[in-house]
């Protein structure tokens, strides 16, 4: 009887723990409709970063080419394999990543995905106490945004952060 009820609750055990996941940063898909959006983004994304890290008494991010590219890079590989990660596998964690692009500072990185625009994204990142942290970092100037579109409306994000 033990193993019954197993086999039928664990995959709703799995599935509410996904579901969660999606929840906190929102939802997932794979390339077969790939479009990736990158500086477009930047001017609201710089206007809502601008506007959490005021409230902190923190000066605005600076939209940043080379931020961005790694950025870009992130959210196109996430998008390629289906799933949220920053280590997305053949040598691409985030550090490989952002010397890759010629970032040689001190950074951070933020990823979501899910069925938002900017302003949720914006929201989730700033009720999560990490990504928050990330963002109103004071040594970091310079900020690159991307997203991925996958199946569907879903996107992946990533947001760098850096001095």
């Amino acid at each position: 009887m033990t193993k019954t009820v197993a086999k039928i609750f664990w995959p709703l055990g799995v599935a509410m723990a996904a579901l969660m996941m999606a929840l906190v940063l929102s939802g997932c898909q794979s390339i077969s409709l790939l479009r990736v959006e990158g500086a477009g983004a930047n001017a609201s994304a710089e206007q809502h970063l601008a506007a959490i890290r005021k409230g902190a008494g923190l000066s605005p991010l600076a939209p940043d080419g080379q931020l961005e590219a790694a950025a870009r890079q992130q959210a196109e590989l996430m998008a390629a394999a289906g799933r949220m990660k920053h280590t997305t596998g053949r040598g691409k964690d985030f550090l490989t990543r952002v010397r890759g692009n010629g970032v040689e500072t001190a950074a951070a990185e933020n990823i979501a995905y899910g069925r938002f625009g900017l302003d949720g994204l914006f929201k989730a990142w700033v009720n999560s106490p990490g990504h928050r942290r990330n963002m109103l970092d004071p040594r970091f100037t310079r900020f690159g945004l991307a997203s991925a579109k996958g199946e569907g409306d879903r996107r992946y994000w990533a947001l760098i952060v850096a001095r």
